[in-house]
């Protein structure tokens, strides 16, 4: 029998090893990125001083449904007007290129906006290792549930578009595009493309993607 003074431990060891379980599943782990040891925390929520909203924060309005994606098969190709086309897979877009972090605020045409600290590659890095050609005046993005949507080809390099694969220092979820989303900053929610399975160079100017040929303004320019 355990007299009493010997339950009372018992139990607060018990409760020690939750209370070890829960704050160690929470709080900062260990991430090696390109060769660099750093320390976050699961979600980060602030950063640099600026509030950041939740991954959860969304409003769930894909064409589709949430896509599910393997990264081991999935393909990341770069074609049209380049020299070369490209596929890369997951880990070539995010082992081989320089990774860059920015604070953006998503504004949908719905009304509602989420402040994220986002992670990625530069699109521009991507389709100039295909080569450009001259002639390409357009960039045409492709997701896998059949969404497309297009940018001029200068905004993409002039403003450094990132294509995100990590939100709040965690690696994109399903819904919220993984494996790959565009931060189209200054741009409507509908140009921020998820599921991106290919990036296209062209020269047409006239491309309307989903929502652009359903009426929606091409510019998507935020007021």
């Amino acid at each position: 029998m355990y007299d009493r003074k010997s339950l009372f431990f018992a139990v607060l060891v018990l409760w020690l090893i939750v209370a070890v379980v829960f704050v160690g599943s929470t709080i900062w782990r260990n991430e090696t990125t390109n060769g660099t040891s750093t320390l976050r925390p699961i979600e980060i929520r602030e950063y640099e001083g600026q509030k950041l909203s939740s991954v959860d924060d969304f409003r769930e309005n894909s064409i589709k449904g949430p896509q599910f994606i393997d990264n081991e098969s999935h393909r990341l190709v770069v074609t049209g007007l380049v020299n070369n086309e490209i596929e890369y897979t997951y880990g070539d877009v995010i082992s081989n290129h320089q990774l860059f972090k920015k604070v953006v605020t998503l504004h949908c045409v719905e009304g509602w906006d989420v402040t994220i600290l986002w992670e990625g590659v530069l699109v521009k890095d991507l389709i100039e290792a295909a080569g450009v050609d001259l002639g390409a005046k357009v960039v045409i993005f492709y997701a896998y549930d059949g969404y497309s949507t297009s940018l001029p080809l200068d905004y993409i390099i002039n403003n450094n578009i990132l294509m995100a694969y990590k939100m709040n220092g965690v690696v994109l979820p399903p819904e919220r595009g993984f494996p790959f989303q565009l931060v189209a900053e200054s741009k409507y929610g509908y140009k921020w493309i998820k599921w991106i399975t290919e990036i296209e160079l062209s020269v047409s100017v006239d491309y309307r993607g989903y929502w652009e040929s359903r009426g929606f303004s091409n510019d998507a320019d935020l007021p």
